[in-house]
């Protein structure tokens, strides 16, 4: 009897989905609100396998969250959908957010592509999904998919006033025997980064504009951070599972000067914030259920940007009524 709940859910999704494609376009322009205000919501590790009652958890509470919160724009930082068919996990998994007609945007994890479709597959299918606002088309010379920057602009005008990053932090090691572990940023990819927050600098006068990074695995900064013992606002139950060699990317944002903090998932147990050097070092609340490994009740991270201001305030949130962790950046640090 839960199974056939679950089947039908799947399908309702599934209807949902493409019900409300027919009736809105994708959008990706965004502004400030009357208020100054942005907000985001980071959905991290839901690891979705589309016939499990568990999963049907994860679904409730981003049910309640996007209603509590009402955020602006929603972003999945990796291992979205971790069972076969992965078209069916997405349909299950994004269909709070797209039958409240919210943008969303997306980064791979390490296991998003071990299912039934390789990272070029996904990218394409992502690209036909309703209020898909991500940009996963392959850039010449850079590795991955999924490099690209979201605009938002300033209320009741075009000028852009704060950027996010959303970056493809791959998945394992290339270099086995000989470095083990988890992927890193490809040299391309700093580059990248460097060259885009030139230009939009540039363009800005001179003045970087603020600016986050979305992706899945944390830096190695994240754990010589902790090592050092930076303090911190949240949990730390896990080593943190960094890749072993460091390709410069936190130097890169260090010299450039915009980004104010980075959000990453990948370590379940592990959801603080802190400031390493000027930038926080986030992970989002570990979303998932039971069908991956957890000891941290299931949520979100949500993420507030004001006009004009260099930082930003970030929370926890459980469910409806619940909200832990409520952090200003840099004030509070």
């Amino acid at each position: 009897m839960k199974t056939d709940r679950i089947l039908i859910a799947g399908i309702t999704a599934c209807l949902t989905v493409f019900s409300v494609a027919a009736k809105k376009p994708v959008t990706g322009n965004f502004h400030f609100n009357a208020d100054g205000k942005f907000k985001i919501m980071q959905v991290t590790d839901t690891h979705i396998i589309w016939d499990s009652p568990h999963s049907q958890e994860t679904v409730v509470m981003l049910q309640q969250t996007l209603d509590a919160e009402k955020p602006d724009l929603v972003i999945f930082t990796g291992d979205v959908v971790t069972g076969k068919p992965y078209r069916k996990g997405l349909d299950m998994v994004i269909e709070p957010v797209i039958s409240r007609q919210i943008p969303w945007a997306l980064v791979f994890g390490n296991h998003d592509d071990e299912q039934d479709l390789s990272r070029k597959e996904l990218a394409e299918l992502l690209q036909g999904y309703p209020f898909f606002a991500g940009k996963m088309k392959k850039i010449k010379n850079v590795t991955g998919y999924g490099n690209y920057v979201l605009e938002v602009r300033g209320h009741g005008s075009n000028r852009t006033k704060a950027l996010l990053y959303c970056m493809d932090s791959h998945a394992y090691s290339t270099l086995k025997p000989v470095v083990d572990g988890y992927g890193w940023f490809a040299f391309d990819q700093v580059e990248w980064y460097r060259r885009t927050s030139d230009k939009y600098t540039s363009a800005n006068g001179g003045q970087p504009l603020p600016a986050l990074a979305f992706f899945h695995i944390p830096l190695p900064e994240y754990r010589l951070a902790s090592r050092e013992g930076t303090v911190r606002v949240g949990a730390r139950l896990e080593d943190e599972c960094a890749p072993d060699v460091n390709s410069g990317m936190f130097l890169a944002m260090l010299e450039k000067g915009d980004v104010t903090g980075t959000f990453v998932g990948h370590d379940h147990v592990n959801d603080y914030v802190l400031n390493y050097h000027g930038i926080a070092l986030a992970y989002g609340r570990f979303s998932g259920s039971k069908t991956t490994y957890t000891q941290l009740k299931n949520g979100v991270r949500l993420v507030e940007l004001t006009e004009d201001r260099h930082g930003f305030d970030t929370w926890v949130r459980l469910n409806e009524s619940v909200v832990i962790e409520k952090t200003c950046v840099p004030d509070d640090f």
